[in-house]
């Protein structure tokens, strides 16, 4: 056809990209009990094989799969959640929609590639029901409640008391009541609801997201000495788990990043402040040393 080199290089990535994600979505496809995931995963990856053959009418060359890649992708799904490994993958489908938009009129096929992509990005949009995302909302209560009363009552304590045994074991002894009273009005909550959600999976989420969050923000106190430092690696830790649940969320759900990120982080450092604050108030105006 008389491709220049650097056209020919990027049909080459191009086709790269095609046998990859064919390899992906036919993994992905073998994790998903549902009839319909499964057979829009199994599409999409015959579409994607399709255009990798495509690529090489073209070009004329074989090209292998991205092995790391592939490896990446599945283990995502298969840890994290189909749903959430495959809106990662949509999102490279919609690059590749941009990259293969800037070839259309030089190479003939193009448009029709760029509107299987399109395709794809609608039917990911569409297609899954997952679990362990029907129960966000119950993992949302139970990180976000933990979060904001955990690391309040960390900060309160730390000043209070001033020694890391015995804040721990009043932070312990505050977080399992506390997720248990969650889990119990979780329970509550869902089974007046008119929703297809489990009352005793959503308490479980709930309990199960609250107790995580409990451990991880007393742990510091359970290893170190120093109680402020103990304080700060507490609330960093909250604030670790606040991004990566959120990011998580904004992947697999389609929701804003960075205002929910803000917004729930804002929320349990500032009550961990006034916490702080108060902690110090009660001690001195008390005049309890411990």
């Amino acid at each position: 056809m008389g491709l220049s080199q650097d056209v020919n290089n990027k049909l080459l990535a191009f086709q790269k990209n095609e046998i990859t994600e064919h390899h992906i979505y036919s993994g992905l496809a073998k994790f998903v009990t549902a009839g319909d995931n499964r057979r829009i995963l199994q599409e999409i990856a015959a579409d994607e094989l399709r255009h990798y053959h495509e690529w090489k009418k073209i070009t004329g060359q074989e090209m292998k799969p991205d092995r790391r890649k592939v490896w990446f992708y599945l283990w995502v799904g298969k840890l994290l959640g189909i749903t959430f490994g495959v809106k990662l993958m949509e999102r490279g489908e919609q690059q590749a929609g941009q990259a293969y938009a800037g070839l259309a009129g030089q190479i003939p096929g193009v448009e029709a590639i760029i509107r299987d992509e399109n395709e794809h990005e609608d039917a990911l949009l569409a297609m899954l029901d997952e679990e362990r995302l029907r129960y966000a909302g119950s993992v949302v209560l139970g990180l976000n409640d933990a979060l904001v009363e955990l690391t309040g009552a960390l900060a309160g304590l730390t000043l209070a008391l001033q020694d890391t045994r015995l804040i721990a074991l009043s932070g312990s002894i505050t977080g399992i009541a506390a997720s248990l009273s969650m889990a119990a009005s979780e329970y509550l909550s869902t089974r007046s609801e008119e929703t297809a959600r489990d009352p005793l999976r959503a308490s479980i989420y709930t309990g199960v997201a609250y107790i995580f969050t409990v451990l991880v923000l007393i742990l510091p106190y359970l290893l170190l000495e120093n109680y402020f430092v103990c304080l700060a690696l507490s609330l960093i830790a909250a604030v670790v788990i606040i991004a990566a649940f959120n990011y998580y969320i904004s992947v697999a759900k389609d929701q804003p990043f960075l205002r929910r990120f803000w917004e729930m982080a804002g929320i349990s450092l500032g009550v961990a402040a006034l916490s702080f604050v108060m902690g110090y108030l009660i001690r001195i105006t008390l005049g309890i040393e411990v």
